[in-house]
């Protein structure tokens, strides 16, 4: 864990923005296309932690983006350049456009001031996305990474942040991945060599403790 004092500094709302990867409810909601990590979301507590940071976020004036992966109906657009893609193909949920399934998943709660930057292809929430464009207007220097899966697009998103600039900070516990004890080796051994490791109570403590502060002057 990083020094309290660096991670309220890295944590600044005015240059930090929380990103939410594929949170959506065909990938963790009841009805997912991929059960297994729908069930480690939820089982692990990391959907739950990833609905507190939101709504911390949203109290402490901290800019929140949902990442979402879709689909149209008829692939236009979509890779088929790798196994995972070809059997997201065959899945008996689709993240199609428009539909429930891409709808981002309770607990979490969408507020009018977020965005979110939907992608028909690759498999990283910002590569080929409008959100490195989004993030430097918003004057962002943070990025928080939340979601899943601690198997692809989590570390996507990682290493896309580090390479663009921007300093990268990962709640350990409010991302999933498959099986359980696959993100915490991951954790270890690949994110943080590039990114800045805390816990939820950690990010929230950097938050919360600004907000009191600001009501209470």
């Amino acid at each position: 864990m990083p020094p309290r004092i660096q991670l309220a500094e890295q944590l600044d709302p005015a240059t930090t923005v929380l990103l939410t990867v594929e949170c959506q409810q065909g990938v963790v909601g009841p009805g997912s296309a991929l059960p297994e990590l729908a069930e480690e979301a939820r089982s692990s507590g990391a959907l739950h932690r990833v609905a507190r940071l939101v709504a911390a976020a949203h109290e402490a004036g901290v800019q929140v983006l949902h990442a979402v992966a879709e689909r149209r109906p008829d692939g236009r657009g979509a890779n088929s350049n790798a196994r995972l893609f070809r059997a997201a193909g065959r899945l008996p949920v689709q993240q199609h456009s428009g539909t429930t399934a891409v709808r981002i998943a309770p607990p979490i709660e969408v507020a009018d001031e977020d965005l979110v930057v939907r992608r028909l292809h690759g498999l990283s929430p910002i590569a080929g996305t409008d959100v490195d464009a989004l993030l430097r207007n918003l004057g962002c220097r943070t990025l928080v990474v939340t979601g899943v899966s601690a198997n692809v697009a989590v570390p996507n998103a990682v290493f896309d942040a580090v390479n663009l600039g921007y300093t990268a900070v990962v709640p350990s516990d409010a991302i999933a991945g498959v099986p359980a004890d696959y993100t915490p080796a991951m954790i270890r051994n690949t994110l943080a060599l590039v990114a800045t490791i805390t816990d939820t109570d950690g990010v929230l403590g950097c938050w919360l403790n600004r907000t009191s502060r600001r009501g209470g002057s």
